[in-house]
């Protein structure tokens, strides 16, 4: 409820999410009401471990701190991803909301090191902590408000398909949970003469620490050149192969230049027979179409097949069975014949997995290549999938 309430409020033509500007818009108001949220819940939780001389609380109260920070650092991420492209960054400044979350892993990682240090001291020198009734409401509250967030992050995080609001909401699950134990320690120590004050303290700061290392691989992949998402690849693939004249495809390569900055590149197989321009008019359809349905530049290189050949389709044939016989993951594109040496040579382009051996992998194809067709010399050229 609260959610539609803010995105009416905050947020112009917010039914349309894939607009960059609507995007930095629910961007914003994830990051502002993070900010909010997490300031009141540290303030509250920090004057209540400094009355209760409970490090576990404050502990949790850090945590909340962090959690402002990272909603501030979203907040400028998606403010500075929107600027557009300059003559120095011509793919745009998308990457800035992943640079974003990998500083708020970094800060996650030294409040969860200093943490650690402070519980294992109350470890070995506990301290009686005294918890008031009121105390135990504020963490139940705290809880019940980080449910929500996790709730509203995971609902704009899906309607802008943003990697970081959805580490936000787990985030935020998982704070319910950190929050939790506090106060299962808390009800402990007030009801029983058992100090789990420093114990519960370092397993909150060992959750912040493994939340940041989380943090950390998940912004840093996209980066590092992540593989792009296999769902996205499939249908990008199908919509080239959905036109007629395309005879096949490979070497597809998305590059991900931050949410929304998506530039790809690929092969596409059409008939030797046709006229260049002809050529040119289907691939530039096909670019546009990309461009419009999934808001990616697409630069496809065309490449000739002789589709009246009939000893190159034999041979191709031939030549396929006898890889897939090898590897079912292994794949042949680019095969030419050319016909002008002696024995015929046959190049082609050998896709192998990469949990392949590339060199031990050629090594069986030719073998067996030459093995089964002696009449011709085989020349392979290797690509990664």
């Amino acid at each position: 409820m609260f959610t539609n309430l803010f995105l009416r409020l905050f947020v112009k033509d917010r039914h349309n999410p894939k607009s960059p500007a609507v995007r930095t818009a629910i961007g914003k108001l994830a990051g502002f009401v993070g900010i909010g949220c997490n300031l009141l819940l540290f303030g509250g939780k920090l004057t209540l471990g400094i009355l209760c001389g409970s490090v576990s609380v404050t502990a949790d109260a850090l945590n909340n701190l962090t959690d402002a920070a990272s909603s501030i650092v979203t907040l400028v991420g998606f403010q500075l991803a929107k600027r557009p492209a300059d003559k120095k960054h011509p793919y745009g400044h998308g990457r800035f909301e992943y640079l974003a979350g990998l500083m708020v892993s970094v800060l996650m990682l030294f409040i969860g090191y200093e943490l650690m240090k402070t519980s294992v001291v109350r470890i070995f020198s506990p301290v009686h902590a005294t918890y008031s009734q009121l105390a135990l409401c504020v963490l139940g509250v705290s809880m019940l408000v980080k449910l929500w967030m996790s709730l509203f992050f995971r609902k704009l995080g899906k309607l802008i398909d943003s990697t970081t609001l959805q580490v936000a909401a787990a985030d935020s699950r998982n704070d319910v949970l950190a929050t939790g134990a506090v106060l299962g320690g808390s009800v402990l120590e007030t009801w029983t003469n058992l100090q789990p004050d420093g114990y519960i303290g370092l397993a909150v700061a060992l959750f912040i620490l493994v939340s940041g290392i989380r943090a950390a691989k998940e912004t840093a992949s996209p980066l590092l050149g992540a593989q792009a998402d296999a769902a996205l690849s499939q249908q990008l693939s199908q919509m080239i192969l959905s036109h007629d004249k395309i005879i096949g495809i490979h070497d597809l390569l998305i590059h991900d230049y931050g949410p929304g900055q998506c530039y790809a590149s690929v092969h596409a197989e059409l008939s030797a027979q046709y006229e260049p321009m002809v050529c040119h008019d289907i691939l530039d359809h096909i670019e546009n179409e990309a461009l419009n349905t999934f808001n990616i530049q697409l630069v496809i290189h065309f490449d000739p097949v002789s589709v009246d050949d009939k000893e190159r389709l034999q041979i191709q044939q031939s030549v396929l069975t006898i890889v897939q016989t090898i590897d079912s993951d292994l794949s042949v594109h680019d095969l030419r014949l050319d016909r002008n040496s002696t024995p015929h040579l046959v190049s082609f382009d050998l896709a192998i997995p990469f949990s392949a051996d590339p060199q031990c992998t050629v090594q069986q194809v030719h073998t067996q290549l030459q093995k089964q067709l002696p009449h011709y010399d085989f020349q392979i050229q290797v690509d990664r999938t």
